[in-house]
């Protein structure tokens, strides 16, 4: 489990408006979050009746995806 130490700026009230993160930790909650992504794509692709495709095919279809999502 990915142990995080935000900062939080707040408002005059208190109120948490925005939270710091250290880059480290940043980058390893990306991270996390792009295998959770993976995981639900493989599921997803499990799941659905559609003719399995090689390796090489997924890949480019990955890497495309990924493009067009800025990661």
């Amino acid at each position: 489990m990915l142990t995080l130490h935000p900062q939080y700026i707040t408002d005059s009230a208190g109120k948490k408006l925005s939270a710091i993160l250290p880059m480290s930790e940043y980058s390893a909650l990306i991270e996390e979050l792009e295998e959770l992504e993976d995981i639900r794509l493989y599921d997803a692709g499990k799941n659905d009746n559609e003719p399995a495709i090689p390796h090489s095919k997924a890949m480019e279809l990955i890497a495309a995806e990924r493009k067009k999502l800025g990661k």
